[in-house]
């Protein structure tokens, strides 16, 4: 028998297992300490077979000599430590080392599963042993000294085999390809079947045999209780090294064993103080061990009855003190204290008040743990039985309330997040709160202005929450409509009022108003009731029917009240909600995601509820479908915003037949354009466009739309007969074919007799024909063949007469607009039927009013016939009036200044059209020669004379139509000369050219504009202007020639519009002729300074598009942009932060032009110094690079000896303090300076 001392065994193994000796060993095996091949799997079976067998019989065998030296051999050939922990005097130790432990020092030599069979070897003896013992208790004899030593050998070797298995299996990974490299062969060997092992299973049959061994009556075997504890601490060690395991602890299985093994260690054997330090030490180190440790005290607490260790490691967390540095320990310590709150909040409940000091912890995480505790002891309170209510009940509830309800003013955003999202969770509980949920409702909207974007979106999250979740619908249904409750409390107040007494009449109001009085008299009827007659049956009846009126009233009173008070606090709530709306609708144009999708889910539930400020929200929603879609955030938003309206607008109620869900589906869709901003129909025309694309539109639909339209009977409403053409033509830009195959609706009414009525209706129909083709301008050779109408088709017949139409309405211009736009889009030779328009409408104005049935012949002819006019008689619209027909000739005035009006915007609008045109003749001749050149690769281009006719003339015309039907026989064109040709008819026909109807119209408007005194009339001027505006679009020398005259005018024009169109005008010029306009650019910023707040607003889009796409040169007027920054007005702040954002992305052109902005704003004498600082505080934001901020504080250095005032210097030390430039010298400037400036003072 071998001489075995468990302490001295264990001393040797914690220190080094390689030292401990092993003499008696087999031979065999000590031949292998000078050979290291010789140890081969052959070898170690034929050891261990005869070892198992001796054991298998009685695992007393385990104390020979022999047989143990021979097993702690085998396992010192396996590391117990991983090679990242094993110490230096560890490694230092095998130069003592023969040459196999030298090896092994470094991976384990020994092969899987071999120290598989050891494993198992040890399991097998130590579950014997323990079958042995366990009987002999049962029949009451016990060899204490044999099998004491016995198990401590067995428990000895199980502690070392799972330690080595444990090693070995970290290692499998790293240690593979290392041995592919210098070993021998047979180890590559051992490589490849070590690949396939897996000890879990074993290790779960050896924490099972642990559990079995504890649960003998160790006592009896183990008398002294530093015995016991060294026993028990050779299998709750392993157990603490499995659990070190991130990989083991995910296995349930194997996580359960090990509780199992811990918990019957703690609660029979003693074991409680050491796993309190483990736990502890767990925490700090293994942040994987966080849950499952509270898992463990749960389990100790619940099946083992053993709460006190849950409370002691609480208390000593407690009182720990965590480094700065620390984050490891105090993340694991709050997924640990949280966790443990879910799982057992009776035990932390206990001990609360010790918890309570986390919250003072300078670290964010551990005050996260203790607001999770808070909602998870309120849950747990919340739904306690009435019996196991203790006295202190609701007390203990609203503490924790108001730890809650504190945090959302935590120092930490993680904090405040935390504090709102056990709020959310608490929504679902069946016990409401109501006081609680209104202040959590009021601080939630309160978030919403916070500076952390998460905890915005969890602020949003939990205002949607709680209106889902909302006590209100006991009565009435749960809808959370303003107005109807508000008339629900009005009814309520009035009906209390009705069953109150009358003023006048003695009652409640009386007596408690003389109360003395009531007294006495009470006192005397008490004593004069002796002398009273006795009371008849009848007078008994009425007093007792009195007497139960008044109850009924007083009962009906009091459930009046409560109603009341119940109204109250709903209205209450939904007042929150209407006043968190407007932050949530702002926060839609959020840059982070998460919160803009939270957001459109609050509405999305918000009108679920009927809350009336949803429908602005969700029309505000609108515009997310044009988040740019270049990255995963972009496409999800829009994504979402698709899922959202589909919810909202395009999925029916179930139980909707197919006809009802498309009326229900197409009323959806025409309600979508019922005031809506022309902003927001462009945005719902990209929606339902892309939606059109994804087929989520059914046919069926389409057929309602196009009966609302088409419908004749009078009834229906013109919002609803506009709304489905506006909608149709939203659709077909997605599917020409949807307006395509109702041509003939589209015909009779639009611009038949309904629309000549409606020119709304007559816009939008025009609107919708055009998208009948695809007419977007494209690239190069990249455009499509457009299919085109010829000029007698009956739908450009009816366009060119709708411009015919007689009407003083503001809405023409639109329609004018549009039917122009259709004609060019869909006519084969558009300048051909805008050539007749023009001479009608002129022949119209100009034309001596000899019969009142002018008007009628112009009405009924669709096309007039007659040629070219004089325009020799322009001068005719005030013609001159007879002293007794003065009203007449006023009216007459008008009539005809409206009429030359409407005749300048038309052709303003078709010499626009016009140009674009022209383009697209460009264009398509290019794709055809291209295609041409493809088919017949072989045919040379040959070069048009320079001197070849080209098309000359604009309206009138046909020669350059035609000249587009027979490109086919100028294929040897040069590309070039053809463009050329394009810009010379651009240029010196269209306004010039001697048959060009066009140029009459040119010396025509600005006669106009520059006479303002001989015309007078508004609306004849602002056309004028608008309509030379586009003249100038169209040729260089006219707008060279009127630039003077239209800069002018946008000074001087006391006209908002005017100045507005102009200003969009200026920024086409600078488009099409960039050399004129680029020295004129000063009085485009002026008019950032405009009194008119719409026209500051177009000024500034203008500038925005023209700087960024790089039209105009950038100079130092920018600082009239960054003016806009600090505007009063909120859109013109937003735009002009959108555009330096934008900016700051270009080239640096921010800091380029830093030094010019300060100049300008600091030189403002109108420009307040709070908000000269927020400006430049805003500006200096985009200097991020230390190099440019060095470089500006250079350059602003020296002003500050050169500053005139005392705002000078402090304008340009404030910028200085702004910029981390790191010059002691200019840091030092700044100091002095301030001494001189406060000496001076």
């Amino acid at each position: 028998m071998a001489e075995f001392d468990i302490n001295a065994a264990l001393k040797a193994y914690l220190d080094d297992p390689q030292s401990i000796p092993t003499p008696e060993a087999d031979p065999a095996l000590l031949d292998c300490e000078a050979d290291p091949d010789a140890f081969s799997p052959g070898l170690v079976n034929s050891i261990l077979n005869p070892i198992a067998d001796a054991v298998g019989e009685s695992p007393e065998a385990i104390t020979q000599a022999s047989n143990l030296e021979s097993l702690q051999f085998l396992l010192k050939c396996a590391p117990t430590a991983p090679s990242d922990q094993r110490s230096q005097s560890y490694i230092q130790s095998r130069g003592a080392d023969c040459e196999l432990f030298a090896r092994c020092r470094q991976t384990s030599f020994i092969p899987a599963a071999s120290l598989g069979r050891v494993f198992d070897l040890v399991i097998s003896g130590l579950g014997a042993e323990a079958e042995i013992v366990h009987h002999e208790e049962q029949d009451g004899e016990t060899e204490t000294a044999q099998h004491k030593q016995v198990l401590e050998i067995l428990a000895f070797l199980l502690q070392w085999c799972v330690a080595a298995v444990e090693t070995k299996c970290a290692e499998k990974p790293a240690s593979a390809p290392a041995r592919g490299k210098g070993a021998k062969g047979a180890k590559g060997k051992n490589a490849q079947k070590d690949g396939n092992w897996d000890p879990s299973a074993q290790l779960q049959t050896a924490l099972d045999t642990m559990a079995k061994v504890m649960k003998l009556k160790l006592a009896k075997i183990f008398v002294t209780t530093s015995e016991r504890d060294t026993f028990i601490s050779l299998f709750t060690r392993p157990v603490y090294l499995i659990l070190e395991s991130e990989q083991r602890v995910k296995s349930t299985a194997i996580r359960m064993h090990a509780f199992k093994v811990l918990c019957i260690a703690i609660k029979h054997h003693g074991h409680a103080y050491g796993a309190q330090t483990s736990i502890i030490q767990n925490l700090t180190y293994f942040e994987h061990l966080a849950e499952p440790m509270a898992e463990f005290l749960n389990i100790l607490a619940e099946q083992y009855d053993y709460p006190q260790l849950a409370e002691e490691v609480m208390k000593e967390l407690s009182n720990r003190e965590f480094s700065a540095n620390d984050t490891k320990g105090p993340k694991s310590v709050s997924t640990f204290v949280a966790r443990l709150s879910e799982l057992a909040p009776r035990v932390v409940q206990r001990q609360v008040s010790y918890l309570a000091k986390l919250l003072e912890s300078e670290n964010y995480t551990l005050r996260c743990a203790i607001i999770e505790v808070c909602g998870n002891l309120i849950a747990m309170l919340s739904k306690a039985e009435e019996g196991e209510r203790s006295e202190n009940h609701k007390g203990q509830i609203n503490a924790f309330f108001d730890v809650l309800e504190e945090r959302f003013l935590d120092i930490n955003p993680y904090c405040r997040c935390r504090a709102i999202q056990v709020y959310v969770k608490l929504c679902e509980l069946e016990t409401k709160y109501p006081k609680r949920r209104q202040t959590a409702a009021e601080l939630a909207a309160r978030s919403l202005e916070d500076k952390s974007s998460n905890v915005r979106r969890n602020a949003i999250k939990l205002l949607a929450r709680l209106m889902a979740t909302h006590p209100f619908a006991v009565l009435h249904g749960g809808l959370l409509s303003y107005r109807e409750w508000n008339e629900r409390i009005e009814a309520c107040e009035a009906e209390l009022n009705a069953l109150k007494p009358p003023a006048g009449t003695p009652g409640l109001a009386e007596r408690t108003q003389a109360e003395p009085t009531v007294d006495e008299s009470l006192l005397d009827d008490a004593t004069q009731s002796e002398d009273k007659a006795p009371m008849t049956d009848e007078q008994k009846m009425a007093a007792l029917q009195k007497a139960q009126d008044e109850a009924a009233t007083a009962d009906a009173m009091n459930k009046l009240q409560l109603t009341r008070r119940y109204y109250i606090e709903a209205l209450r709530f939904i007042e929150v909600l209407h006043e968190a709306s407007p932050h949530i609708t702002k926060l839609l144009a959020s840059k982070n995601k998460s919160e803009v999708v939270e957001a459109m889910d609050f509405f999305v539930v918000a009108d679920a509820y009927h809350l009336e400020t949803a429908k602005s929200g969700i029309r505000r929603m609108l515009r997310l479908i044009w988040t740019k879609g270049n990255s995963d955030e972009g496409k999800g938003v829009q994504t979402h915003l698709i899922e959202c309206y589909k919810g909202l607008f395009f999925d029916a109620p179930g139980n909707f037949s197919a006809n009802d869900a498309a009326n229900y589906v197409a009323r959806n869709m025409i309600s979508l354009t019922f005031g809506a901003t022309p902003a927001e129909l462009t945005s719902l025309e990209q929606l339902l466009a892309t939606m059109m694309k994804e087929k989520c539109v059914s046919e069926l639909v389409l057929q309602k739309l196009w009966q609302v339209y088409g419908v004749q009977k009078k009834e229906i409403s013109k919002q609803q007969r506009r709304g489905a053409i506006i909608v149709l033509g939203m659709l077909a830009l997605a599917d020409p074919d949807v307006v395509v195959k109702e041509m003939e609706i589209c015909l009779r009414i639009g611009l038949g007799a309904i629309g000549r009525r409606d020119l709304i209706l007559a816009r939008y129909t025009c609107i919708a024909l055009m998208r009948m083709t695809d007419n977007k301008p494209t690239k190069g050779t990249q455009g499509k063949s457009n299919t085109r109408l010829p000029n007698s088709h009956a739908v450009l017949v009816r366009l060119a007469s709708l411009l015919d139409v007689q009407s003083d309405s503001r809405d023409w211009y639109g329609l004018a607009e549009q039917a122009i736009g259709a004609i060019y889009a869909l006519s084969n030779h558009p300048d051909v039927i805008c050539s007749e328009v023009i001479r009608r409408k002129t022949k119209a104005v100009f034309a001596p009013k000899a019969a009142p049935a002018k008007e009628q012949e112009l009405e009924d002819s669709q096309i007039d016939a007659d040629g070219d006019v004089e325009m020799s008689d322009m001068v005719e619209p005030e013609p001159e009036a007879e002293p007794e027909k003065e009203q007449q000739a006023a009216e007459e005035s008008g009539a005809s200044a409206l009429a030359l009006s409407q005749l300048l915007f038309a052709v303003g609008h078709i010499a626009l059209k016009q140009i674009v045109h022209l383009e697209l003749c460009e264009q398509d001749f290019k794709r055809r020669k291209a295609e041409k050149e493809k088919a017949n690769p072989g045919s040379s281009p040959v070069k048009k004379a320079p001197g070849a006719k080209t098309p000359a003339t604009k309206k009138g015309d046909a020669k350059k139509e035609e000249e587009q039907d027979e490109l086919d026989l100028m294929a040897g064109t040069n590309e070039d000369d053809f463009a050329d040709a394009i810009a010379h008819i651009r240029e010196r026909e269209l306004l010039y050219g001697p048959t060009s109807l066009l140029s009459n119209f040119g010396p025509l408007v600005k006669e106009i504009c520059s006479n303002n005194t001989s015309y007078p009339n508004a609306e004849l001027q602002a056309q004028a202007a608008l309509c030379m505006a586009k003249l100038m679009c169209v040729s260089s020398e006219y707008c060279e020639a009127n630039l003077s005259l239209l800069i002018t005018i946008l000074e001087r024009s006391p006209s908002a519009i005017t100045r507005g169109n102009l200003v969009i005008a200026l920024g086409d010029m600078a488009v099409c002729f960039n050399h004129l306009i680029d020295e004129n650019t000063d009085f485009l910023y002026r008019r950032l300074s405009d009194p008119s707040l719409p026209v500051k607003r177009t000024c500034l889009m203008t500038l925005t598009f023209l700087i960024l796409a790089g039209q105009v040169k950038v100079k130092g007027q920018l600082g009239e942009m960054a003016k806009c920054v600090e505007d009063s007005d909120e859109r013109l702040r937003d735009m002009s932060r959108m555009f330096f954002a934008e900016l700051a992305g270009k080239d640096n052109a921010v800091y380029n032009h830093f030094v010019d902005m300060f100049s300008l704003l600091s030189a403002d004498d109108g420009l307040e110094e709070d908000r000269f600082r927020r400006v430049i505080k805003f500006l200096a934001s985009f200097i991020e690079k230390d190099k440019h901020a060095k470089q500006l504080a250079s350059k602003l250095a020296p002003r500050l000896q050169r500053a005139e005032s005392e705002r000078q210097w402090n304008d340009v030390a404030y910028a200085l303090g702004l910029l981390p430039h790191k010059n002691e010298e200019i840091t030092k400037m700044v100091g002095e300076g301030c001494k001189v400036v406060e000496a001076a003072a």
